[in-house]
């Protein structure tokens, strides 16, 4: 499989996940697409340093060949797909109670419960 069908298939999964699994839609807000741009800025800086000075090369038979500050264009998606399922994931737990009211030094109540069993 080449890097972009891969790339490509990482951001079917991850809109997938967002809109039929978990259901969370975050891909549709206007506050996602705002602040997701911080994100790729942060991307292009990394992925430009370590393409740029090939310390990650990549082979040109499995990429498109279009490039964005030096890194191809399927590492942003592959990136996309990454902070997509993360923060989809982050919301569905949030909207499942999973310590909807952080106490900090506390932790959540996974850990609480199991620190009661070693007790």
């Amino acid at each position: 499989m080449s890097y972009t069908a891969a790339a490509l298939l990482g951001v079917a999964g991850a809109l997938a996940v967002d809109l039929l699994v978990l259901r969370t839609r975050l891909v549709t807000r206007a506050v996602f697409w705002a602040t997701y741009p911080i994100v790729v800025l942060f991307q292009l800086l990394s992925n430009g340093i370590l393409t740029g000075r090939r310390i990650v090369i990549y082979d040109p038979a499995a990429i498109l060949g279009w490039r964005i500050a030096y890194a191809p264009v399927e590492d942003l998606m592959f990136g996309f797909a990454m902070v997509t399922l993360t923060l989809s994931t982050w919301v569905w737990l949030g909207r499942r109670g999973v310590q909807r009211t952080p106490v900090a030094g506390r932790g959540s109540r996974v850990l609480e419960r199991a620190r009661r069993g070693h007790r």
